[in-house]
């Protein structure tokens, strides 16, 4: 499997969720690029948010944004020389 754009683009969007707060969401506006608009509506279609333009995750959402933190925390970590 590789990363598209479109899998990038949801990922970037899951990355903005807060996890430190349960009652935090998300708005990605109408005026947001068309990308970050059409993958939000993307997660939102596949449950993992409660709202097409962000809204609130989903339990399935929140264990998907754990998953993108891990991620990041391990690529973004330095490397032993």
């Amino acid at each position: 499997m590789s990363f598209t754009p479109e899998l990038i683009a949801e990922l970037e969007v899951l990355a903005l969720f807060n996890l430190d707060s349960s009652q935090e969401g998300i708005k990605i506006h109408a005026n947001a690029s068309p990308t970050l608009v059409a993958a939000a509506k993307r997660l939102h279609d596949k449950q993992l948010t409660d709202q097409p333009d962000g809204g609130y995750l989903t339990s399935l959402g929140h264990d998907a944004v754990e998953s993108v933190q891990l991620l990041l925390n391990v690529l973004k970590s330095p490397q032993p020389a």
